[in-house]
Protein backbone atom coordinates (compact mmCIF):
# COMPACT_ATOMS: atom_id res chain seq x y z
CA UNK A 1 0.00 0.00 0.00
CA UNK A 2 1.38 3.08 -1.21
CA UNK A 3 2.07 6.04 1.81
CA UNK A 4 0.10 8.66 2.71
CA UNK A 5 1.31 12.48 0.60
CA UNK A 6 2.20 15.45 2.45
CA UNK A 7 2.45 18.57 0.59
CA UNK A 8 4.99 21.22 2.47
CA UNK A 9 4.14 24.71 1.54
CA UNK A 10 7.34 26.10 1.94
CA UNK A 11 11.24 25.09 3.54
CA UNK A 12 11.59 23.94 6.82
CA UNK A 13 14.38 22.68 8.84
CA UNK A 14 15.25 19.25 7.23
CA UNK A 15 15.84 17.50 10.07
CA UNK A 16 12.64 17.90 10.94
CA UNK A 17 10.95 17.35 7.77
CA UNK A 18 12.38 13.99 7.97
CA UNK A 19 10.30 12.77 10.97
CA UNK A 20 7.75 12.46 8.52
CA UNK A 21 9.23 10.01 5.58
CA UNK A 22 9.19 6.70 7.20
CA UNK A 23 5.02 7.16 6.98
CA UNK A 24 4.47 9.78 3.88
CA UNK A 25 5.56 10.38 0.69
CA UNK A 26 6.66 14.19 1.47
CA UNK A 27 6.55 16.70 -1.60
CA UNK A 28 8.34 19.87 0.18
CA UNK A 29 8.33 23.02 -2.00
CA UNK A 30 12.27 24.60 -2.08
CA UNK A 31 11.00 28.26 -2.37
CA UNK A 32 9.44 30.39 0.16
CA UNK A 33 6.64 32.42 -1.33
CA UNK A 34 2.89 33.03 -1.69
CA UNK A 35 1.13 30.72 -3.44
CA UNK A 36 -2.18 31.41 -5.82
CA UNK A 37 -5.58 29.64 -5.07
CA UNK A 38 -4.98 27.73 -8.22
CA UNK A 39 -1.29 26.84 -7.45
CA UNK A 40 -2.95 25.84 -3.97
CA UNK A 41 -5.52 24.02 -5.76
CA UNK A 42 -3.11 21.67 -8.06
CA UNK A 43 -0.65 21.19 -5.12
CA UNK A 44 -3.69 19.54 -2.72
CA UNK A 45 -4.94 17.70 -5.22
CA UNK A 46 -3.46 14.82 -4.76
CA UNK A 47 -2.52 15.57 -1.01
CA UNK A 48 -4.19 13.43 1.89
CA UNK A 49 -2.67 16.16 4.22
CA UNK A 50 -0.43 19.70 4.24
CA UNK A 51 1.76 21.82 5.85
CA UNK A 52 1.12 25.63 5.04
CA UNK A 53 1.87 28.97 6.22
CA UNK A 54 -0.66 31.61 7.37
CA UNK A 55 -0.29 33.12 3.75
CA UNK A 56 -1.78 30.34 2.39
CA UNK A 57 -5.77 30.84 2.45
CA UNK A 58 -7.66 27.56 2.33
CA UNK A 59 -11.53 27.51 1.82
CA UNK A 60 -14.29 25.72 0.36
CA UNK A 61 -13.07 26.46 -2.99
CA UNK A 62 -9.38 25.13 -2.90
CA UNK A 63 -10.47 21.53 -1.15
CA UNK A 64 -12.98 21.27 -3.65
CA UNK A 65 -10.59 19.21 -5.74
CA UNK A 66 -8.33 17.93 -3.16
CA UNK A 67 -10.84 14.45 -2.50
CA UNK A 68 -7.87 12.70 0.03
CA UNK A 69 -7.44 15.51 1.90
CA UNK A 70 -7.41 14.92 5.45
CA UNK A 71 -5.71 17.09 7.71
CA UNK A 72 -4.31 20.64 7.06
CA UNK A 73 -1.30 21.86 9.58
CA UNK A 74 -0.77 25.50 9.65
CA UNK A 75 2.43 27.05 10.67
CA UNK A 76 1.48 29.72 13.07
CA UNK A 77 -1.06 30.69 16.14
CA UNK A 78 -3.45 32.28 14.28
CA UNK A 79 -5.91 30.55 12.13
CA UNK A 80 -7.79 33.24 9.96
CA UNK A 81 -6.48 32.00 6.46
CA UNK A 82 -8.29 28.64 7.52
CA UNK A 83 -12.13 28.23 6.94
CA UNK A 84 -12.78 26.11 9.93
CA UNK A 85 -16.44 25.29 8.65
CA UNK A 86 -15.62 24.45 4.85
CA UNK A 87 -12.98 21.83 6.37
CA UNK A 88 -15.28 20.68 9.10
CA UNK A 89 -17.26 19.96 6.49
CA UNK A 90 -15.63 18.59 4.62
CA UNK A 91 -14.04 15.99 7.56
CA UNK A 92 -10.86 17.53 7.22
CA UNK A 93 -8.71 18.59 10.15
CA UNK A 94 -6.48 21.52 11.07
CA UNK A 95 -4.57 22.68 13.60
CA UNK A 96 -2.26 25.33 14.85
CA UNK A 97 0.71 26.03 16.80
CA UNK A 98 -0.23 27.46 19.89
CA UNK A 99 1.66 28.59 23.28
CA UNK A 100 5.53 27.02 21.94
CA UNK A 101 5.78 31.08 21.14
CA UNK A 102 4.33 32.64 23.66
CA UNK A 103 7.38 33.74 25.35
CA UNK A 104 9.65 34.49 21.78
CA UNK A 105 6.35 36.87 21.23
CA UNK A 106 6.37 38.40 24.53
CA UNK A 107 10.10 39.19 24.02
CA UNK A 108 9.89 41.11 21.05
CA UNK A 109 6.27 43.31 21.77
CA UNK A 110 8.81 44.89 24.37
CA UNK A 111 11.50 45.25 22.29
CA UNK A 112 9.10 46.97 19.51
CA UNK A 113 7.77 48.73 22.66
CA UNK A 114 11.22 49.94 23.96
CA UNK A 115 12.52 50.64 20.31
CA UNK A 116 9.79 52.70 19.24
CA UNK A 117 9.12 54.60 22.49
CA UNK A 118 13.06 55.25 22.63
CA UNK A 119 13.00 56.09 19.01
CA UNK A 120 15.79 53.74 17.72
CA UNK A 121 14.61 53.23 14.55
CA UNK A 122 14.84 56.80 13.68
CA UNK A 123 17.86 57.42 15.17
CA UNK A 124 19.98 54.83 13.71
CA UNK A 125 18.98 55.88 10.37
CA UNK A 126 19.88 59.63 11.54
CA UNK A 127 23.61 57.74 12.30
CA UNK A 128 23.83 55.72 9.55
CA UNK A 129 22.90 59.18 7.09
CA UNK A 130 26.34 60.66 8.97
CA UNK A 131 24.37 63.32 10.49
CA UNK A 132 25.72 63.05 13.68
CA UNK A 133 28.59 65.72 14.69
CA UNK A 134 28.54 65.27 18.87
CA UNK A 135 26.47 64.55 21.69
CA UNK A 136 23.64 66.67 22.40
CA UNK A 137 21.79 67.15 25.57
CA UNK A 138 18.14 67.71 24.00
CA UNK A 139 18.96 65.50 20.82
CA UNK A 140 16.53 62.56 20.60
CA UNK A 141 14.48 62.63 23.71
CA UNK A 142 11.94 59.79 23.86
CA UNK A 143 9.68 58.51 26.51
CA UNK A 144 10.88 56.06 29.79
CA UNK A 145 8.88 52.34 29.64
CA UNK A 146 9.96 52.04 33.18
CA UNK A 147 7.05 52.92 36.25
CA UNK A 148 4.88 54.04 33.12
CA UNK A 149 1.57 52.15 32.38
CA UNK A 150 1.65 49.29 30.24
CA UNK A 151 -2.01 48.35 28.59
CA UNK A 152 -2.38 45.08 27.08
CA UNK A 153 -5.56 44.60 24.14
CA UNK A 154 -6.09 40.82 24.12
CA UNK A 155 -5.24 39.05 27.42
CA UNK A 156 -4.59 35.52 26.39
CA UNK A 157 -1.31 33.69 26.69
CA UNK A 158 0.92 35.58 25.38
CA UNK A 159 -0.67 38.55 26.41
CA UNK A 160 -0.08 37.28 30.05
CA UNK A 161 3.55 36.78 29.31
CA UNK A 162 3.79 40.38 28.21
CA UNK A 163 2.39 41.22 31.67
CA UNK A 164 4.85 39.20 33.74
CA UNK A 165 7.37 40.89 32.09
CA UNK A 166 6.09 44.73 33.18
CA UNK A 167 7.43 43.86 36.96
CA UNK A 168 11.07 44.18 35.71
CA UNK A 169 10.13 47.83 35.00
CA UNK A 170 8.05 48.43 37.76
CA UNK A 171 4.71 48.99 35.23
CA UNK A 172 1.18 48.87 35.77
CA UNK A 173 -0.62 46.49 33.95
CA UNK A 174 -3.93 47.28 32.75
CA UNK A 175 -5.16 45.18 30.13
CA UNK A 176 -8.82 44.92 28.40
CA UNK A 177 -10.19 41.18 26.82
CA UNK A 178 -13.45 40.07 25.44
CA UNK A 179 -13.57 37.93 29.55
CA UNK A 180 -12.01 39.06 32.65
CA UNK A 181 -9.41 36.83 33.70
CA UNK A 182 -9.56 34.38 37.16
CA UNK A 183 -8.17 36.40 39.80
CA UNK A 184 -5.05 33.97 40.37
CA UNK A 185 -4.07 34.65 36.94
CA UNK A 186 -4.41 38.25 37.14
CA UNK A 187 -2.29 38.09 40.63
CA UNK A 188 0.09 36.20 38.63
CA UNK A 189 0.33 38.55 35.66
CA UNK A 190 0.36 41.78 38.62
CA UNK A 191 -2.94 42.65 35.48
CA UNK A 192 -5.61 45.04 36.34
CA UNK A 193 -8.95 44.77 34.37
CA UNK A 194 -10.34 47.81 33.09
CA UNK A 195 -13.17 48.54 30.08
CA UNK A 196 -11.44 49.80 26.96
CA UNK A 197 -12.00 53.18 27.20
CA UNK A 198 -10.07 52.98 30.34
CA UNK A 199 -7.48 51.04 28.94
CA UNK A 200 -7.15 53.68 25.56
CA UNK A 201 -7.23 56.91 28.19
CA UNK A 202 -4.49 55.63 30.90
CA UNK A 203 -1.90 53.58 28.68
CA UNK A 204 1.29 54.75 28.38
CA UNK A 205 2.24 51.93 26.01
CA UNK A 206 -0.47 50.22 24.29
CA UNK A 207 -0.14 46.36 22.86
CA UNK A 208 -2.36 44.34 20.96
CA UNK A 209 -2.48 40.81 21.38
CA UNK A 210 -5.56 40.23 20.07
CA UNK A 211 -7.09 37.71 17.40
CA UNK A 212 -8.51 39.28 13.96
CA UNK A 213 -11.69 38.61 13.79
CA UNK A 214 -14.18 40.55 11.31
CA UNK A 215 -15.32 42.28 14.60
CA UNK A 216 -12.34 43.14 15.29
CA UNK A 217 -10.72 44.39 11.79
CA UNK A 218 -10.06 47.68 12.82
CA UNK A 219 -10.39 47.91 16.40
CA UNK A 220 -7.95 50.76 16.49
CA UNK A 221 -9.06 53.52 14.30
CA UNK A 222 -9.23 57.04 14.17
CA UNK A 223 -11.44 57.53 17.11
CA UNK A 224 -9.69 55.10 19.44
CA UNK A 225 -6.54 56.49 18.39
CA UNK A 226 -7.69 60.24 19.19
CA UNK A 227 -8.83 58.77 22.71
CA UNK A 228 -5.66 57.80 23.93
CA UNK A 229 -2.59 60.09 25.10
CA UNK A 230 -0.61 62.33 23.13
CA UNK A 231 2.88 60.75 24.54
CA UNK A 232 1.41 57.08 24.36
CA UNK A 233 3.28 54.20 21.88
CA UNK A 234 1.09 51.78 20.02
CA UNK A 235 2.43 48.32 19.18
CA UNK A 236 0.89 45.54 17.30
CA UNK A 237 1.77 42.16 17.50
CA UNK A 238 -1.37 40.58 16.63
CA UNK A 239 -2.40 40.46 13.11
CA UNK A 240 -2.93 43.04 10.28
CA UNK A 241 -6.31 44.67 9.88
CA UNK A 242 -6.36 45.26 13.47
CA UNK A 243 -5.46 48.47 13.38
CA UNK A 244 -6.52 50.99 10.72
CA UNK A 245 -3.42 51.66 8.70
CA UNK A 246 -4.14 54.99 6.89
CA UNK A 247 -5.68 56.28 10.37
CA UNK A 248 -2.56 55.59 12.29
CA UNK A 249 -0.97 57.05 9.84
CA UNK A 250 -2.16 60.66 10.01
CA UNK A 251 -2.69 59.93 13.64
CA UNK A 252 1.26 60.19 13.82
CA UNK A 253 2.11 62.45 11.24
CA UNK A 254 -0.16 65.14 13.02
CA UNK A 255 0.82 64.00 16.72
CA UNK A 256 -2.17 62.39 18.04
CA UNK A 257 -0.16 59.71 19.88
CA UNK A 258 3.81 59.77 19.89
CA UNK A 259 4.91 56.69 17.66
CA UNK A 260 4.01 53.33 16.62
CA UNK A 261 5.79 49.93 16.15
CA UNK A 262 3.65 47.50 13.81
CA UNK A 263 4.81 43.55 13.08
CA UNK A 264 1.95 42.68 10.92
CA UNK A 265 0.20 44.38 8.12
CA UNK A 266 -3.47 44.26 6.60
CA UNK A 267 -2.08 43.73 3.40
CA UNK A 268 1.32 42.47 4.05
CA UNK A 269 3.48 42.21 2.57
CA UNK A 270 2.82 45.23 1.00
CA UNK A 271 2.81 48.12 3.73
CA UNK A 272 1.04 51.17 3.74
CA UNK A 273 2.34 54.01 1.58
CA UNK A 274 2.12 56.58 3.99
CA UNK A 275 3.34 54.41 7.00
CA UNK A 276 6.33 54.46 5.21
CA UNK A 277 7.33 58.33 5.14
CA UNK A 278 6.66 58.52 8.96
CA UNK A 279 10.40 58.23 11.76
CA UNK A 280 8.34 57.64 14.33
CA UNK A 281 6.99 54.16 13.57
CA UNK A 282 8.95 50.82 13.46
CA UNK A 283 8.45 48.82 11.12
CA UNK A 284 9.46 45.03 11.08
CA UNK A 285 8.22 42.19 8.82
CA UNK A 286 6.04 39.79 10.89
CA UNK A 287 9.00 38.33 13.02
CA UNK A 288 8.20 38.14 16.52
CA UNK A 289 8.20 33.95 16.46
CA UNK A 290 11.39 34.23 14.69
CA UNK A 291 14.00 33.14 17.18
CA UNK A 292 15.28 30.23 15.59
CA UNK A 293 14.41 27.74 19.23
CA UNK A 294 11.20 28.94 18.61
CA UNK A 295 10.44 28.19 14.90
CA UNK A 296 11.93 24.60 15.20
CA UNK A 297 9.50 24.34 17.65
CA UNK A 298 6.38 25.26 15.56
CA UNK A 299 7.16 23.20 13.07
CA UNK A 300 8.15 20.56 15.29
CA UNK A 301 4.04 20.84 16.58
CA UNK A 302 3.12 20.72 12.79
CA UNK A 303 4.59 17.14 12.12
CA UNK A 304 3.44 16.31 15.22
CA UNK A 305 0.07 16.79 14.52
CA UNK A 306 0.13 15.13 10.96
CA UNK A 307 1.73 12.22 12.45
CA UNK A 308 -0.81 11.75 15.14
CA UNK A 309 -3.71 12.27 12.32
CA UNK A 310 -2.40 9.31 10.68
CA UNK A 311 -2.11 7.91 13.81
CA UNK A 312 1.55 7.96 14.47
CA UNK A 313 4.08 9.21 16.89
CA UNK A 314 2.94 9.90 20.97
CA UNK A 315 -0.32 11.49 20.44
CA UNK A 316 -1.34 8.95 17.24
CA UNK A 317 -4.76 9.36 16.56
CA UNK A 318 -5.25 12.52 18.62
CA UNK A 319 -3.81 15.76 16.90
CA UNK A 320 -2.56 17.78 20.02
CA UNK A 321 -3.30 20.88 19.16
CA UNK A 322 -6.11 20.04 16.53
CA UNK A 323 -8.75 23.08 16.15
CA UNK A 324 -11.82 20.94 14.89
CA UNK A 325 -11.89 17.99 17.19
CA UNK A 326 -15.15 17.20 16.39
CA UNK A 327 -14.06 15.51 12.98
CA UNK A 328 -12.73 13.01 15.21
CA UNK A 329 -15.80 12.23 16.58
CA UNK A 330 -17.97 12.01 13.53
CA UNK A 331 -18.17 7.98 13.16
CA UNK A 332 -20.29 8.20 9.61
CA UNK A 333 -16.91 10.08 7.84
CA UNK A 334 -13.47 7.92 8.12
CA UNK A 335 -11.32 11.23 8.76
CA UNK A 336 -7.94 9.44 8.65
CA UNK A 337 -8.34 6.80 6.48
CA UNK A 338 -5.09 5.80 6.40
CA UNK A 339 -4.40 5.95 10.29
Amino acid sequence: MSKPKVWISRPFFPDIVDRLRPYFEVCAETEDRKHSADELAVCLADADAAIIGLVERIDAATIAGAPRLRFVANLGVGHNNLDLDALSAAGIGASNTPDVLNETVADYAWALMLAAARRVGAAERWLRAGHWQGFRFEGWLGADVHGKTIGILGMGRIGQAIARRASGFRSKVLYHNRSRLDPRIEHDCGATYVDKATLLAESDHLILVLPFTAQNRHAIGAAELAAMKPTATLVNIARGGIVDEAALARALADGVIAAAALDVFEGEPAIHPDLLKLENIVLSPHIASASRDTRRDMAALAVDNVLAAFGHGPHAGRPPTILNPGVLADASRPVFPNA
